[in-house]
C-alpha cells in the first residue's frame, strides 16, 4: 500500500494517509477515537431530545445550549467518519471535490461554534447585567436570528477556502498526511504561488478566534464587574452560578484550539503523529465536555436528562 501512495497520480482522488508512521497501530488508535466520537455523539443527542420534550426548557439559554450541540455533532461527524474508514478499511481515497467538501464543513462548524460561544457569553451578559429586560431583550425569535447570523458569517468566511484552492492546480503527489482534508495539508499539494491560500487561511483564523476572543473577555469583564457589586452573598453566588458551565465550555474549546493551531504552526520539534492525533482531539473532546458540563451544572436540565434516564 506504501508504494501505491508514493505513486499515485490520479488528479480526480486525493489519498488520506491516516496517521503517518503509526499505521500499524492504526485499529487501536481508532477504538478510543471511535469512543469519544459515540460518547460525545449520544450527549450532545441527549441535551436535544430533552430540551425539545420539555416546554419548560424552550429559552433562550438552553435554545442556544441546542444550537452549540448541533455544531458539536456537526464538526466532529465531519471528520470522523471518514478517518474511521481509513483506520478500519484502508479506504484513503477522497474525491477531489469531496475533499473540498469535507474541508468547508470542517472551518464552517469550527467558526460557528465560536460564534455560539459568544451568543452565549451576551446571554449571560444580558441575564446579570440586565435581568428585568432579558425576557424582552433575548426573545426565542431573537436567538433563532443570532444563529442565523453565526451560521451566514461562517459560511461566508469559510467558502473561499476550497473556492481558491478549485482555482489551483495540483502537483502529482496527491498524499495528505493527515485524517481529512486539513486546509494547510491540501495548500501544500497546489503548483505555483500558494501565498494568497495561506494567508487567506491565517487572516480568517486570526480574525474569527480574535474578534470572538476579546467580545467572550469583554462580555465577562462587564459580568465581573456587575458581579461585584452585588452585596447579597447568596445572589452573588447566584449570579456566578448561572455563568460557571459557559465558562467552562469556553476554556476548554479555546484552549483545545489554541493549544492545536500553535502546536501545528510552531511546534517544529512536535513529530508529526502528534499534530494528527491533537487535531482530532480538538474535534473530539469538546462535545463530549459541553454536554458534561451542561448536563453536571445547570440543575434544570440535570434533572430533566434524569427524568428520561433513570426511569424504571
Amino acid at each position: 500500500m506504501t508504494d501505491f501512495n508514493l505513486t499515485h497520480s490520479d488528479p480526480s482522488t486525493f489519498i488520506l494517509m491516516g496517521i503517518p508512521g503509526l499505521e500499524a497501530a492504526h485499529i487501536w488508535i481508532s477504538i478510543p477515537f471511535f469512543m469519544l466520537y459515540i460518547i460525545g455523539l449520544l450527549g450532545n443527542f441527549m441535551i436535544l431530545f430533552v430540551v425539545g420534550k420539555e416546554q419548560t426548557l424552550h429559552k433562550p439559554m438552553y435554545l442556544l445550549l441546542c444550537i452549540l450541540s448541533l455544531t458539536n455533532i456537526g464538526s466532529s461527524t465531519s471528520v470522523m467518519p471518514m478517518a474511521l474508514c481509513v483506520f478500519w478499511f484502508n479506504l484513503k481515497g477522497i474525491t477531489v471535490g469531496g475533499c473540498f467538501t469535507q474541508m468547508f464543513f470542517i472551518h464552517m462548524f469550527s467558526a460557528m461554534q465560536s460564534a455560539v460561544l459568544v451568543a452565549m457569553a451576551f446571554d449571560r451578559y444580558v441575564a446579570i447585567c440586565n435581568p428585568l429586560r432579558y425576557a424582552t431583550v433575548l426573545t426565542n425569535a431573537r436567538i433563532a436570528k443570532l444563529g442565523l447570523v453565526g451560521l451566514i458569517r461562517a459560511v461566508v468566511l469559510m467558502l473561499p477556502l476550497p473556492l481558491l484552492l478549485s482555482a489551483r492546480p495540483f502537483c502529482a503527489n496527491h498524499i495528505i498526511p493527515h485524517t481529512y482534508c486539513e486546509h494547510i495539508a491540501v495548500v501544500k499539494m497546489a503548483c505555483g504561488d500558494t501565498t494568497v491560500n495561506r494567508t487567506y487561511g491565517l487572516v480568517v483564523a486570526a480574525v474569527v478566534s480574535v474578534l470572538d476572543l476579546a467580545l467572550l473577555v469583554l462580555s465577562y469583564s462587564l459580568i465581573i464587574r456587575a458581579v461585584l457589586r452585588i452585596s447579597s452573598k447568596k445572589a452573588y453566588g447566584k449570579a456566578l452560578n448561572t455563568c460557571t458551565a459557559h465558562l467552562c465550555v469556553m476554556l476548554t474549546s479555546f484552549t483545545l484550539f489554541f493549544f492545536s493551531a500553535l502546536t501545528h504552526q510552531f511546534g517544529q520539534h512536535v513529530s508529526l503523529h502528534v499534530h494528527i492525533i491533537l487535531a482530532n482531539l480538538f474535534f473530539l473532546l469538546p462535545p463530549i465536555l459541553n454536554s458534561i458540563i451542561y448536563g453536571v451544572k445547570i440543575q434544570e436540565l440535570r434533572d430533566k436528562i434524569f427524568k428520561y434516564t433513570c426511569r424504571r
